[in-house]
């Protein structure tokens, strides 16, 4: 039997559900105004089990358009069980909300930093290293805020116990637990494989990164950052995948700890309702996978 801990096994947590990834296939469940709990899925294109799936740093690529392409398609169905019978999200009006969020994220966590830190280069004489090092802090800065900010609101409170119930069920699994909302609940609401941790972990190396540059002017830079962000994803991807595959070293243990830090922003306790949702997507996605289910 393979080794739980290294299935390609993620998930998402959607609008009063969870989605659920494995390497074939995908599950979403949802539960509804009245209580029940909605399913989809779907088998996953071959594109992510082709040659390109299995080289290093091309996989974060992938990585990076499996978050954009099934986290859209998981967020839209988790809406449209939400509206119950209302006007659906689908179409313009959901890939216009798409294309507007990623512009203002690309603006608010990559350009501002980088147009900012050109200006304190420029005004105080910062050499263009330690510039880096100041958008880095920005942008670092600017995230956090965010996640804190953000985490006082009712309904992103909700969507944070649904992002802990599936961190706990995926913890569950590789355990050998048995998948039930008690079993399930005892594990801990972090793990080494979130995209909370994967958003820090590009935040550090684009730091790296973008001071092996050098000095540029401001419209350089800014298109440099838009550029290199596949660079960084590929970089952060490998490294999630490295630690996540080396935990019981003591120095990745360590390593690891800020990304598990900041995952107290994105996670909250789920209720037993929410650790239902999240184990019928797993045993959903779990069929798909065509494995027998714990």
């Amino acid at each position: 039997m393979p080794n739980r801990q290294l299935l390609p096994y993620g998930g998402q947590a959607v609008i009063e559900g969870v989605m659920m990834r494995g390497a074939h296939g995908m599950a979403v469940a949802v539960r509804t105004p009245d209580a029940q709990v909605v399913i989809h899925t779907q088998p996953l294109s071959p594109l992510y089990r082709n040659r390109f799936s299995r080289v290093p740093f091309l996989r974060g690529l992938l990585g990076l358009w499996d978050a954009l392409g099934l986290g859209y398609k998981s967020l839209t169905f988790s809406a449209n069980v939400a509206a119950d019978g209302a006007a659906k999200f689908e179409g313009p009006m959901a890939w216009g909300t798409l294309a507007v969020s990623l512009a203002l994220g690309l603006g608010l966590f990559f350009l501002a930093p980088a147009g900012v830190a050109q200006w304190g280069e420029r005004a105080f004489g910062i050499p263009a290293g330690w510039g880096s090092l100041i958008e880095g802090i920005l942008r670092l800065g600017l995230i956090v805020g965010y996640l804190w900010a953000i985490g006082f609101m009712p309904d992103i409170q909700r969507l944070f116990g649904y992002h802990g119930a599936e961190h706990k069920t995926i913890h569950a699994f590789e355990a050998g637990a048995e998948l039930t909302p008690a079993s399930v609940a005892r594990f801990p609401l972090e793990h080494p494989r979130c995209g909370t941790a994967f958003l820090l972990t590009v935040v550090i190396f684009s730091v790296l990164v973008f001071a092996l540059l050098g000095p540029l002017s401001l419209w350089a830079r800014l298109l440099s950052r838009l550029l290199l962000i596949p660079i960084v994803a590929g970089l952060a991807y490998e490294y999630i995948r490295f630690t996540a595959r080396h935990l019981s070293h003591p120095l990745v243990r360590l390593l690891v700890i800020p990304n598990l830090a900041l995952q107290r922003l994105t996670t909250r306790e789920p209720d037993e309702r929410m650790l239902e949702v999240a184990i019928a997507a797993f045993r959903a996605m779990r069929v798909q996978e065509e494995m027998p289910v714990s």
